[in-house]
């Protein structure tokens, strides 16, 4: 892979590729494949907050939960039109991980993962509480979502869902990739080594760290967003504790600080949760179980550094 990566256009080709196999190899599963996509775009937003800059979360459901909250509101009171909810989605996110992070990262460790799934908490009974504006436990419902662009509707299908989603997760991949290359992905990765030697160094550790957080946040909120745009319904589950857990396991099954690891995780998971599921509606998170032991054990690095394992095992022989 990283390999790969270093060939011009390599990487975007590939990415192209497997969205147009993913439509055409599932053409009446399209709903579960724009899931997995969006869901996608939340681990991303997790890969550069903790896989990135090193910071620890359980509570990325608030901001993503926050732009799913936004985007429907926007929807149902301003205007249906999918990219300015987009928009509104994506600023939500961003302005509760901005506000939040100025508290949350002036700790570090246990006591920030608690205030973490605080804030998520919080968000939730807010929502809750709020129920002439969001429904409560009801759910926000009546959004209608325009067509993209006025010219592609939202049909049945969900053929124009799967391409909206699909672009979105394919911009905002290659962005993540060039920050990733870029001085301050650099820094962010150089924070998440030893944040004490950055700050001997003159590094701005508190501020990138606020804006990493910021710009995860962004994201999240485009991934909620996207839920509440495709599904056109928004109920409290956006801010569960369960949705950051299942996010954060598959980050760490597909490794973390790559982006192609957020990826192979989502899709891992996701299969294996809608075959296993469908086998064993109780007992199917026993196969997650086994798989994460396996990754933590045996592969540290996760999934994707797979290959490179089997071909250094291959060498030894």
């Amino acid at each position: 892979m990283t390999r790969l990566m270093r060939i011009p256009f390599a990487v975007e080709a590939l990415l192209i590729a497997l969205l147009v196999i993913a439509f055409f190899a599932f053409p009446y599963n399209l709903a579960f494949v724009t899931r997995i996509l969006i869901m996608v775009l939340f681990v991303l937003s997790i890969d550069l907050v903790l896989g990135f800059a090193g910071i620890a979360t359980l509570g990325q459901a608030a901001l993503y939960g926050t732009g799913a909250y936004a985007a429907g509101l926007f929807a149902v009171h301003v205007t249906a039109a999918p990219l300015p909810g987009l928009l509104i989605g994506m600023v939500a996110g961003a302005a509760l991980a901005f506000l939040s992070g100025l508290v949350l990262l002036r700790t570090k460790g246990l006591t920030l993962i608690m205030l973490t799934i605080a804030v998520a908490q919080i968000c939730q009974e807010v929502a809750n509480k709020a129920r002439d504006v969001t429904g409560g436990a009801d759910g926000l419902r009546g959004i209608r979502m325009e067509p993209v662009l006025g010219l592609f509707e939202f049909d049945f299908i969900g053929i124009t869902a799967y391409w909206y989603v699909a672009i979105v997760v394919f911009i905002v991949f290659l962005a993540l990739k060039r920050l990733a290359a870029a001085p301050l992905g650099l820094s962010l990765r150089g924070i998440h080594e030893s944040p004490e030697r950055m700050l001997a160094i003159g590094a701005p550790v508190y501020r990138r760290q606020v804006l990493a957080y910021t710009l995860g946040g962004g994201i999240a909120g485009i991934a909620g967003a996207l839920a509440a745009q495709v599904t056109q319904l928004v109920s409290l589950e956006v801010y569960s504790f369960t949705l950051s857990a299942e996010a954060l396991i598959m980050l760490i099954l597909g490794g973390t600080g790559r982006l192609w690891g957020a990826i192979v995780g989502v899709v891992l998971f996701m299969t294996v949760h809608h075959v296993a599921a469908s086998a064993d509606p109780y007992n199917w998170l026993f196969f997650i179980g086994f798989m994460v032991l396996g990754v933590v054990f045996f592969l540290p690095g996760g999934m994707i550094r797979l290959p490179q394992a089997l071909l250094r095992l291959g060498r030894q022989r």
